[in-house]
């Protein structure tokens, strides 16, 4: 099996990227932020996000799985498709406080494992290429700056409807930027085999090219 390990910073385009990424490899697209998402809107539900011994109590009652009808991925919480409720920006900040908890990244690391271990996958998330897939064949870290990830998010949220600032998105990302890299387990940063790819100023598609030439040029 080939395993393809892109890590790096929220905003980044990483699910988009990879998602194509692997749509045009023929490999299955693992998006593990959408795990830490899940747990993060069961804990929000139940009411215990600030709550971190609630939060470790909560798991034992919580079924994450990912589904895949025709490559297209799908979250499910406890038998429920909740693909469409986990992306707003409470979920988000929700998502970095989980994944900070090392009972729930425990929890998430054998589904993503074995998830890899049965198909040629290609897994985004903060820990791949340091952590969950510490032997993939190839890995990336795909970065962008936090101005333009912040204006790719707020328009992603205006044509959702939401009633957002851009100051608001770029203090968000700035916040989970800092989370993310400065949390005990874990912490996002590349590995030393990491490939870095900053698309910061290339098109959608010119990133996807970018990550699709990185990852055949590795596995030939």
């Amino acid at each position: 099996m080939i395993n393809v390990a892109i890590d790096g910073p929220a905003g980044a385009g990483k699910s988009t990227i990879a998602k194509a990424a692997a749509k045009e490899l023929g490999f299955i697209y693992v998006d593990t932020g959408a795990l830490y998402r899940a747990v993060a809107y069961n804990a929000v539900k139940n009411g215990v996000i600030d709550d971190e011994q609630g939060i470790i109590s909560m798991l034992d009652d919580t079924k994450v799985e990912l589904k895949y009808v025709e490559g297209v991925q799908s979250v499910y919480l406890n038998g429920e498709d909740v693909s469409g409720f986990i992306r707003t920006p409470e979920i988000s900040m929700g998502a970095s406080k989980v994944s900070a908890i090392p009972q729930v990244r425990e929890f998430l690391l054998n589904l993503q494992r074995e998830i890899a271990k049965t198909n040629n996958v290609i897994m985004d998330g903060r820990d791949i290429a340091t952590v969950v897939l510490p032997d993939a064949e190839v890995k990336i870290f795909l970065f962008a700056s936090p101005e333009c990830r912040a204006e790719r998010r707020y328009k992603e949220l205006v044509e959702k409807g939401e009633n957002v600032s851009f100051d608001d998105v770029l203090k968000d990302v700035n916040q989970r930027d800092y989370q993310d890299s400065h949390r005990e387990i874990a912490p996002l940063k590349p590995s030393e085999e990491s490939i870095m790819a900053d698309t910061s100023e290339l098109t959608l598609q010119e990133s996807i090219d970018l990550i699709v030439n990185t990852i055949k040029e590795r596995i030939q």
